[in-house]
């Protein structure tokens, strides 16, 4: 193990692959994340069956946390913090169900079919700026950090005057750098505008994710549910597209030979995005599981109360998932990997993800056929203090 490493286990990594050491530490083992007072000790489950058992698993496991230990496991509670307030990731069922089939309209095939032309302005838009700007190009810059930004705004439904100061907003409040007093006064800024975009949508819905929930609903679902819900789809849909759009073109262009892919047409793409995504899972893992009950997780016992970490890069780099699971090959059919979570909590946006990341890769080549890293032996910068894995910069010649 690399003790100078000072991040948990389950977040390490080592360019494009999860950490040797993640990968050896067993299916199941015991880790301990922080030290001192704020020491917590979980299990991690890295086995690509155990991760998929604990996470289909909502009848003994919770995702609720507990902020008062007198809180019985998975129950109600009677405090759940405002930030957390319609975070899917935080609720149990019947909550979890109730308000998950509320948010299902905002992601029916229909709104995708609806967002596709406009993901396809915004990505042809941003290679067109990246074009003028001549070569080299920052890809992240242009690209990766612009491009799910803009999608989700027209997801969620807000006005395109707005989305500036809306993405400004949303940036800063989920800046880790920030000190924690300038992310709180940046939270509350955020859920004004939220909150008044909101009651706009219920006066006159829009086509938007948020009008279409309160033109199905109404008050069914309250203002601050919807507020933390639009909070966690930037939360997730920024960091976790932008990552997977930097490091997938790191990884095509290290290997290049794979990139006949995205010009085959609709089905050989989005082969490709879906192994490519497997290949690569930027996010780390979702909200640790708590056991209800006794539960035997392969030939461990976990007791009641304790908590299990998913690895979702070393679930899909687990060999009974698919072969030579070390290995990029985007012609491979697609496998049951977890990147987009498993059972209940399986990403309601993983349709758009597909649809977003295919849409960049496919434009990224027909528009710059002869794209190359500027210079191959320059370090790759990695991102290591966001949610999701990914580039701070990758600069691409043509």
């Amino acid at each position: 193990m690399n003790d100078d490493d000072p991040r948990p286990l389950h977040i390490r990594r080592q360019g494009l692959d999860p950490a040797d050491e993640l990968l050896a530490a067993g299916s199941l083992t015991r880790v301990t994340i922080g030290s001192g007072a704020d020491a917590e000790t979980h299990w991690m489950a890295t086995a690509h069956a155990l991760v998929r058992q604990v996470m289909g698993d909502h009848q003994r496991f919770s995702t609720r946390r507990r902020w008062d230990p007198r809180d019985e496991i998975g129950g109600t509670g009677t405090f759940r913090p405002r930030e957390l307030v319609g975070n899917l990731m935080d609720y149990d069922p019947p909550e979890h169900t109730r308000l998950r089939q509320k948010l299902t309209p905002g992601f029916t095939l229909r709104k995708m079919q609806r967002l596709q032309p406009y993901i396809e302005q915004i990505v042809n838009e941003r290679l067109d700026e990246m074009a003028r700007a001549g070569s080299p190009a920052d890809l992240v810059a242009f690209v990766a950090d612009k491009v799910p930004g803009a999608v989700l705004c027209e997801l969620i439904g807000v006005p395109r005057d707005d989305r500036a100061t809306f993405m400004q907003l949303c940036h800063a409040h989920l800046d880790a750098s920030r000190s924690q007093k300038r992310r709180a006064a940046a939270g509350e800024a955020f859920s004004r505008y939220l909150l008044a975009m909101i009651a706009r949508e219920r006066k006159d819905p829009g086509e938007g994710l948020i009008g279409a929930v309160v033109a199905e609903y109404g008050d069914e679902a309250t203002d601050e549910e919807l507020r933390g819900f639009c909070v966690q789809v930037m939360l997730a849909g920024d960091d976790n597209i932008s990552g997977m759009i930097g490091l997938g073109v790191l990884a095509l262009l290290r290997h290049p030979e794979q990139i006949d892919a995205l010009r085959g047409g609709e089905q050989p793409a989005q082969r490709a995005v879906d192994e490519l995504i497997r290949y690569l899972t930027v996010p780390y893992g979702p909200t640790p599981r708590i056991a209800k009950q006794d539960v035997t997780v392969g030939d461990q016992v976990i007791k009641a109360g304790e908590s299990v970490i998913c690895s979702l890069p070393a679930a899909n780099r687990d060999p009974a998932l698919v072969p030579d699971a070390d290995r990029l090959d985007v012609t491979r059919d697609p496998v049951p990997h977890v990147a987009f979570g498993h059972g209940i909590h399986h990403c309601l946006g993983a349709a758009l993800a597909r649809l977003e990341l295919r849409t960049v890769f496919t434009a990224l080549w027909r528009r710059f056929p002869d794209l190359r890293l500027a210079d191959p032996a320059q370090e790759t910068k990695f991102r290591l203090t966001t949610p999701a894995y990914g580039l701070t910069e990758l600069m691409v010649a043509w």
